[in-house]
């Protein structure tokens, strides 16, 4: 596909995910601007009424709500953050909820952890609810749930969740906002910068130089986690549409501004996608070579005998890396055993084991169906 292909695929994707970032939507020092919350809903509800399904994805809780607080400028500490999304949140969904009740749309919250969508029991959950709301006619506005999230359950940055988000529902299109006009192959205040119009795959970034903070210093986004999201939707199948906050009606309508992602791939199950994106490793599994090749090789389930030695301290249900003898991590998974039982079953087939135990340590240490092989993306 063509530039103009792919751009006039977002531009009529029936499902589309928009997320924007603190510093679009806050004054400098925090603080929402509600010119431009209701410049931004403008543009998305003509979308909406246009015939599009559109979830947003939102930044600027702990930047709406920490000088309610009294503070100066976004906390460090992580319980004043969540004290921080706790007050914000509610702002920001109130002032969301009033721009599209303007237009007559239902705006309806839905606030994730990772933790949430790696867990078999509650991935389907969010997704069913935000289809839901869809089906219903209703725009759905997703979030981190920063007022609970610790640093073992964060995705850690809304670029990222946008994209699994866009996964999760089965979106035609991703479009990330941004305060710059697209990717540049340079700072974009550097003089001879470039604006990178399209990107076909991992060679077009090879001599890009990004990095930095949104403005304001209120986010903690920046080019570097949108060109990730965009590598994460583009080889889930995702075209994706990097763009100016200002430039939103525009790449809503015709998508011909900003930088286009071309899809590369095809979708991934997407409770795998969040385990291997939005996951923090408890602990690690370590292999021999023989079970390195089933699992590399064959995508077999990994059993106890395969297994040299685990570290860290996990428990059931958790986030594991799987790791070779040279010490490089190959997988992830969801782990079947408290790390505390693992040691004794180590080298021992199924088999000896559900004889001398009992039948429940005939299971795998972790199902293939539970692991992915890293990595996806870097």
């Amino acid at each position: 596909m063509t530039s103009t292909d792919v751009r006039s695929v977002i531009a009529t994707a029936r499902r589309i995910v928009v997320k924007i970032g603190s510093s679009s939507l806050t004054r400098d020092g925090g603080g929402l601007d509600s010119h431009r919350i209701e410049r931004l809903v403008d543009s998305i509800a003509a979308r909406r009424l246009s015939g599009s399904q559109v979830v947003v994805v939102s930044s600027g809780a702990i930047a709406t709500g920490f000088p309610q607080l009294g503070l100066s400028k976004r906390p460090r500490d992580l319980t004043t953050q969540q004290a921080s999304a706790s007050v914000g949140q509610g702002l920001l969904l109130a002032r969301y909820t009033e721009a599209f009740n303007r237009h007559g749309f239902t705006v309806g919250q839905v606030l994730l952890t990772a933790d949430d969508m790696t867990r078999r029991s509650h991935y389907r959950n969010a997704q069913r609810t935000l289809n839901r709301l869809l089906e219903m006619g209703a725009i759905p506005l997703v979030n981190e749930n920063d007022t609970v999230a610790t640093a073992e359950i964060r995705v850690g940055d809304n670029d990222r969740l946008a994209a699994l988000v866009a996964q999760l529902i089965h979106a035609d299109a991703l479009l990330l906002l941004s305060d710059v006009d697209g990717l540049y192959d340079g700072p974009p205040a550097q003089g001879g910068s470039r604006l990178i119009v399209e990107v076909l795959g991992d060679d077009d970034l090879l001599n890009v130089r990004i990095g930095g903070i949104g403005s304001a210093g209120v986010g903690l986004g920046g080019m570097t986690t949108k060109v990730d999201a965009a590598r994460i939707a583009s080889m889930a199948g995702i075209p994706t549409l990097i763009a100016r906050f200002d430039s939103a009606g525009d790449a809503l309508s015709h998508a011909n501004v900003g930088t286009v992602f071309h899809a590369t791939g095809r979708r991934t199950r997407t409770r795998l996608l969040w385990l291997a994106h939005a996951s923090t490793p408890m602990g690690q599994v370590h292999l021999d070579s023989g079970a390195v090749q089933a699992v590399v090789g064959k995508r077999a389930s990994l059993l106890p005998a395969g297994i040299t030695h685990v570290a860290g301290s996990f428990m059931a249900g958790d986030p594991v890396d799987v790791v070779d003898a040279s010490g490089q991590v190959i997988a992830r998974g969801l782990v079947n055993y408290d790390a505390q039982e693992l040691p004794g079953l180590l080298g021992r087939s199924t088999r000896d084991l559900s004889r001398e135990l009992g039948r429940e340590y005939e299971r795998e240490v972790i199902h293939r169906d539970d692991l992915i092989l890293l990595p996806l993306v870097p």
